[in-house]
């Protein structure tokens, strides 16, 4: 199959893309390296903005799938433009189903469903709380509206782990900036605690993505491993790095959102099953941290709003 990705430099797009070709697909990356100053794997690497219509459109006519991880990525990087994250993460969506006609996947993320205590599904209300979450709840509706039959949506889960060796870290991801802070600093500081995250291991993504290409099963999907609070992560933490301390404090975090989602539809449906478990990610992560393969895991670089400030 022929598979387009967008944004399949970054983060997500490194190790599924890997992945994809290692199960014989042919796979273009469209990439406008914002977060890279150059990509040099052995990959059909296409430089272009998702705003250019015109040129992204016309790879549209080689492509039988879309995998669209191209966007703005996390509740502080959108704020910092809401006028562009909603160009970025909601329009680009009506040029592709208005120009595209064959499969799509499209990572959307569980944060639309804000702040709740019950156990969501699929179904349940959406509450979103930034203009990250609002901008993937109106791409949805999009789709839901004019690509439905052809769609996968996967919601999901706060990401963690490596990717592959040659897109970049993220360290403003909970579980990533946790296990860099253990190694780096002996310390964890826990703000509160008991808010849930739905989590997901990086390289999952593509497990997933693969079933759906695979299955193809259109919907929306919750994609997560575990559903763990935010002091069970440090606790976890702890167990592989039993010489940090772990800090609370009862100061309310800027990040007021807290919710656990069922993943039963996914497995179900596409039989996915996740490859990777928090365990195991941390380690890598601790084993990258204490090698210094990563010199400096706070660089702007690593995270996305700190990057954006100076580019937007």
């Amino acid at each position: 199959m022929k598979i387009l990705v967008t944004g399949g430099a970054g983060y997500v797009g490194g190790s599924l893309c890997d992945l994809l070709i290692s199960e014989g697909h042919d796979v273009r990356i469209y990439d406008s390296l914002l977060y890279e100053d150059m990509y040099l794997k052995d990959v059909d690497f296409q430089f272009g903005d998702i705003l250019d219509y015109e040129n992204l459109n016309s790879h549209f006519e080689w492509a039988d799938a879309v995998v669209w991880l191209a966007a703005l990525v996390g509740d502080p990087a959108c704020a910092l433009n809401e006028q562009l994250s909603y160009k970025i993460n909601t329009l680009s969506i009506d040029n592709l189903v208005r120009n595209f006609q064959g499969k799509i996947i499209f990572p959307s993320t569980c944060s639309v469903y804000g702040a709740q205590e019950s156990l969501l599904n699929e179904d349940s209300p959406v509450m979103p709380l930034s203009i990250y979450a609002q901008s993937k709840i109106q791409a949805e509706k999009i789709f839901k509206e004019k690509a439905a039959d052809r769609t996968i949506i996967f919601r999901l889960g706060t990401l963690y782990g490596i990717s592959d060796s040659y897109s970049r870290m993220r360290s403003d991801l909970v579980v990533n900036t946790l296990s860099f802070k253990a190694v780096h600093d002996n310390a964890l500081t826990v703000f509160g605690g008991a808010q849930y995250r739905p989590l997901l291991h990086v390289r999952d993504v593509g497990t997933a993505v693969s079933s759906g290409l695979r299955i193809f099963e259109p919907g929306v999907y919750n994609l997560h491993e575990v559903n763990l609070t935010i002091i069970e992560i440090a606790n976890k933490i702890k167990e592989i790095v039993p010489n940090c301390s772990i800090n609370t404090t009862e100061t309310t975090f800027q990040d007021s959102r807290n919710y656990k989602v069922d993943g039963t539809k996914v497995r179900t449906v596409l039989k996915f099953t996740p490859s990777y478990n928090i365990n195991d990610g941390i380690r890598k992560l601790v084993e990258v941290a204490k090698s210094k393969r990563v010199k400096n895991p706070y660089i702007d670089r690593f995270i996305n709003s700190k990057h954006l400030e100076s580019t937007f």
